[in-house]
Formats: structure tokens, sequence, C-alpha cells
């Protein structure tokens, strides 16, 4: 079979000029430039709204989409706007509030000009047909605003039970109506882009995190998934046991699934979340795989992760549904750490592709440091969680850099940096996945995010201009070997 190269870039991390990368023009250019590369695959993060500390891996919905990836040029070229102020921002940081204050005018004017001159109106309304879950989710953002942003357990008791009330919401159906307009151009836009890279030979892989946020349209409608008190505040929460890299493990904070009331509704809550993710995305990345076999359970009223306990999931019930009900669903599972043989059987047992990543493997005193991998096997240089490949390496002594050049010496490059990558071109894996900075050979000010910290900096790095990587890609034409294996 033919091995796959793909590219891992964030939307936000795009080079535009309005404080974030979104889906205009620059964002069909990028396809442009993978496609000449030989790329097939472009991966990219959560594309939700944005929660706590600007993390897509938060998100207030599992279904709406982040509203500032949407083009404002885009709207002008429809005639939802009339002129569009044209602003340089060329940091290399994406600056959120600026943007959401830069384009949520230009929003307010599209949805006005609709109404009064009935652009896209008839495509709107049947967007709203179509997806069911817009109306929640333009309740609960409408709410939470008149909220003043708080978690919804924090909201007006009426607020809090607005599907048995929900004649209260008349004086807000402008303002409702409002964020399903913008929840359709999201989607117009990102289907517009998604088409462009298929129609260019370029599968879109998402990303979702395995749990939802408490401070979510999904808990907040579907209370009975959760292991809640009588308030709907979390008895117990998410997250990892102490390891190596932490005393107290880290406490997510997440809401656990009532599995017992899943099971009862064949999963319902899963499938349709799936279900929307393979009609938005191609291949579908699943974050922290590990837990559809065993999860972490903490009581809420602990503040760290040490007292909690292992519980098993049902991840072959679930498995059975989702491919009874989506027989051609493609999933990435997230299987990366210290894990119990029974994940890595559960994840065999319906063939679906792991993770490796060549930074874990790095250091030059291990013994198992091989690199070995399966054809079903994604291989990273690193992720989104990890630091750059440059400063990874950078990292180690001399004495152990040296030693790491001699296992990669054999690889004709400019520098270490590439070699690592040509070896990871290499291997026998279907698909090898590289993010932008490690082509880039950026150091650590192209980090994207460090795990256990919260704000700025992470999730805020942004090109801001094409023309290195289009220097720097043109030798992987050479390098991606599209080969057919025995």
């Amino acid at each position: 079979m033919s091995r796959k190269v793909g590219i891992l870039m964030p939307i936000f991390s795009l080079p535009t000029s309005n404080y974030i990368g979104d889906f205009g023009k620059e964002a069909y250019e990028f396809v442009d430039i993978i496609k000449q590369a030989n790329f097939k695959v472009w991966q990219i993060l959560p594309l939700n709204p944005v929660g706590y500390g600007n993390s897509p891996y938060q998100p207030y919905s599992s279904y709406a989409g982040e509203e500032i990836y949407i083009s404002v040029d885009k709207l002008k070229d429809l005639g939802l706007v009339k002129d569009v102020e044209e602003i340089s921002y060329g940091r290399e940081k994406v600056d959120y509030q600026k943007a959401r204050d830069y384009k949520q005018k230009y929003f307010k004017e599209a949805f006005k000009t609709m109404n009064e001159k009935d652009i896209l109106k008839d495509e709107f309304i049947e967007f709203k047909k179509e997806n069911l879950w817009v109306k929640t989710y333009a309740v609960f953002i409408t709410l939470k605003k008149n909220n003043d942003y708080k978690c919804w357990l924090d909201w007006k008791e009426q607020d809090k039970k607005w599907i048995d009330n929900k004649n209260q919401l008349e004086d807000l159906k402008d303002d409702i109506e409002y964020e399903m307009f913008i929840q359709f151009l999201f989607y117009k836009q990102w289907f517009e882009l998604k088409a462009y890279a298929n129609k260019n030979g370029i599968e879109i892989l998402g990303d979702i995190p395995i749990y939802v946020g408490i401070d979510s349209a999904d808990v907040w409608e579907n209370k009975s998934n959760f292991l809640l008190d009588k308030d709907g505040r979390p008895t117990f929460i998410a997250g990892v046991p102490p390891d190596y890299f932490s005393k107290t493990g880290q406490r997510w904070g997440n809401p656990i699934y009532d599995w017992d009331y899943l099971e009862k509704t064949d999963f319902k809550f899963w499938i349709d979340r799936l279900s929307w993710s393979k009609k938005i995305y191609d291949i579908i990345r699943i974050d922290h795989f590990r837990a559809f076999d065993t999860y972490w359970k903490i009581p809420a009223s602990c503040e760290t992760a040490i007292e909690g306990e292992w519980v098993e999931a049902p991840g072959y019930a679930l498995f059975d549904t989702i491919y009874k009900e989506m027989p051609d669903i493609k999933i990435v599972a997230e299987d990366l750490g210290d894990l119990r043989p029974q994940v890595l059987e559960l994840r065999d047992h319906y063939k679906l592709s792991g993770m490796k990543v060549l930074q874990f493997e790095l250091d030059p005193n291990e013994k198992n440091n091989d690199f070995a991998e399966t054809q079903r096997t994604i291989l990273y240089t690193g992720t989104h969680d990890n630091q750059t490949l440059k400063s990874a390496y950078n990292r180690f002594s001399k004495k152990q850099r040296t030693k790491i050049n001699k296992m990669f010496r054999k690889y004709k490059a400019d520098n270490i940096y590439d070699k690592m990558i040509y070896r990871c071109l290499d291997s026998v894996s279907d698909l090898v996945v590289i993010p932008t900075q490690d082509i880039l050979n950026l150091s650590d000010v192209g980090r994207i995010n460090t795990p256990s910290t919260i704000g700025s900096p992470n999730w805020e790095w942004k090109l801001t201009t094409y023309y290195n990587l289009k220097k720097k890609i043109e030798k992987y034409k050479n390098w991606i070997k599209d080969t057919k294996r025995d």
C-alpha cells in the first residue's frame, strides 16, 4: 500500500494579518503549498470554541465551531459586509481577544444584511433544520453571555433549567438566532475549505478530546451521561495518577462518564458525537484512548489526582456499537505513555492506528530506542504537546548529541533535525506526520502547548509568512516516497 505523509498545522497558526489564522485565502494557499510537496494529510487541532486558557481541548461544545476562525474577507465576497478594515499584524503570536473584538462587528453586520437582503437566508434555514445541535448551543452561549460568562453551574436558577422553561427564551430569540447564524457561517466556510483540500487529494485529520468540559453545552444538555450530583456538579473527575512526571498526578477536572447509563442508551452520546466528527473530518484522532479501557476516577473533593482508582470502561461494547453504526469511520488511537496490555489489545482488536513519537525515543542511553514501528502506526516527530524537535535535541548534553548524530548519520540532509525527519519519512509507517515547526527547524518559540500549564504562550504560535515554509518544503518533493510495499 502507499505511504502517506501529513503535516500538523492548527488553523489558528496560519499567517493571516488579522490576529489569528482563519478560513481565508491563507488557508487555501496552505493547501496548495502542501499539495505541491506531496503531502496527503493535514492534521489540525479541535475546531470547537476555545475555553479556559484559550485551550481547544476545553471547548464549550463538541459540535460548535470557534467563531474567530471565520474569515471576514470571505463575508465581504458574499456581500454580507461592505468594507473590511485592513490591519497589519505581523507577530508570531495569536491575540484571541483582539481577533474577537475585530471580527464581531463584521459578524453583526453580516447578520443584519442576511435579514434585510435575504442573502443566504434559505441556506441558513436549511442548516438549522439539518443540525439540531445548533439551537442548543445557541441557547447555551446566549445564556452564558447573559450570566457574565460564568460556568452554567453558577447561572441564575431559571437559566440552568431552560429545557423545562423554554418560554422564558422568547426575549432572547434574536440573540439565539444570531448565534445560530454564526455557526452557519463557520461551517459554510469550513466545509468549503475541507472540500478544497479533499479535491486536491488531502485528507483532514481532526482531533477530539475523550472528555468534555463541565462548562459545556454537552454536559449542560446531557447531565444523565455524567457522574454529577443533584445540582449538576461532578462527583468524580478525570485525570491521571502520580507518575515519574508528577508526584500528585494530573487533575483535569472533566466530569467522568456514567458508563452504565451510556451503555443502557446504546452509547447515543458517543455515537452522535462521533457522527458529527466524521462529517467534519476525514480521520478522527481520539485523545487519551486508554480511558476506553480503564480510566482514573478521582473524587471531586480531592485537590490532587492522588486519591483515585482505575475503573474498567466498556470499551468493546462501545466500539462494537460505533462500527455497527459507522462501519467506514477512520479512528486514530492516541495510545502514548505507560499502558497496560489490554489497552493495546483493544486498539488492535479493531485494527485502529496507534501513535509513535520520535522524540520519546531519542535518548541515546536508552536500550529500546530502535524506533520500531509497524505499518498501522502514525509516526510523529512530535505532537502539539511536545517541544519542537530542535529544542528536544538541544536539551541533551554535547556527548549525548554526538551519540544521537551517529544514530542518524546515514540519512542525507542539511542538519540533524532534517536527518531525523528523513528517518521518519523512511519508516514503514503508513502515515508520517510532521509539525510545521519541525519542518522549519524552529526552537521552542514555535511550541504549541506545554502540558499542565495554562494560558500564554500556549495555543498562540502563529506564522507571519509562508516564505520560509515554501523554501524549506521544496525538498520534500524528493524526500516523500509514496512507494508500494511488498
